[in-house]
């Protein structure tokens, strides 16, 4: 197969030792969890082409590859934004004013939850709990914990992302 950068070439490579890694083991479809995890690592989402080669280099099915991947929370069958917000709809966040903080979220990027910005700047997601309800209410952007929002908070911070104010 030809690459066309090196950037790609260097993706294969290291797609490919992911596969030879699960291969080398005794029992290598006991590894479709990892080798899923280390793929989305590796292009930030599970794509189609991907999930295609596991399934051939570990002799699984796509049906249960595509069901593994729709299982777990943690997969992503579609390219995620630069910056994945989640949204805490936990109990305390919730009473504290999370519907305000989704509302705010979604007025200042225009998009719904599981969705991503045409830029492919922003991803929406709600989550049940962030562990973090002494803040509530509160939102994760890439690991990073918000709290105390209120709408007008809310929209600040996004703006300071789009202007690369905010660390990833």
């Amino acid at each position: 197969m030809s690459c066309q950068c090196d950037k790609e070439c260097g993706m294969q490579d290291k797609f490919d030792k992911i596969l030879d890694k699960a291969l080398a083991c005794e029992n290598p479809r006991s590894q479709l969890i990892e080798v899923l995890h280390q793929t989305q690592e590796l292009y930030g989402y599970l794509t189609p082409e991907a999930m295609a080669a596991v399934s051939h280099k570990l002799g699984i099915s796509m049906s249960r590859i595509y069901g593994v991947a729709t299982f777990y929370h943690y997969f992503n069958l579609k390219p995620m934004g630069k910056y994945v917000i989640s949204v805490c709809m936990g109990t305390a966040c919730y009473v504290k004013g999370a519907p305000r903080v989704l509302d705010a979220v979604t007025g200042e990027l225009n998009i719904h939850t599981g969705e991503t910005t045409k830029d492919g700047i922003f991803t929406l997601l709600e989550t049940r709990c962030l562990g973090a309800c002494g803040l509530a209410p509160t939102m994760m952007i890439n690991n990073r914990i918000h709290g105390d929002l209120t709408p007008k908070k809310v929209v600040d911070i996004l703006r300071n992302c789009r202007d690369g104010k905010v660390k990833q």
